[in-house]
């Protein structure tokens, strides 16, 4: 017996980018959960300092945001690259725009119990001028 392969590994990882992807467009804390871990870490420093927070009270945050959806924002996301660490480590570097800003996430997903989770998103961002 065989385990998955590569191609159902990026297969795998591709569907956790979409929703998350979807999450963030809908500002949808059920969704987001379905895609991140409650252990994981939500990390910046594009303001400044330091900001961390847990997966429960980033999830908080997307619940008090406005959805983009409802702005009628046209949506911007893409995956930039997908790589594979190892058999239960992957990396996603992706791109999306919520309002003025143009986030780069780095999504570092780990295999647990035979899914992929997000297990920390770190990210950085820009502004942009045309919405």
């Amino acid at each position: 017996m065989t385990g998955p392969s590569y191609a159902d590994d990026f297969q795998a990882i591709e569907a956790v980018t979409a929703t998350y992807f979807d999450a963030l467009y809908e500002a949808d804390s059920a969704r987001m959960a379905q895609a991140m871990l409650p252990q994981a870490l939500y990390a910046t420093t594009a303001e400044g300092p330091l900001l961390c927070r847990s997966q429960p009270d980033y999830l908080n945050v997307l619940d008090q945001r406005e959805p983009p959806a409802q702005r009628g924002e046209k949506r911007m996301d893409r995956v930039q690259s997908i790589s594979l660490v190892g058999p239960s480590t992957a990396v996603v570097v992706a791109n999306c725009a919520i309002a003025e800003r143009y986030f780069t996430d780095v999504l570092t997903l780990v295999r647990l119990e035979g899914r992929w989770w997000i297990i920390a998103k770190v990210f950085d961002f820009e502004l942009r001028q045309e919405r």
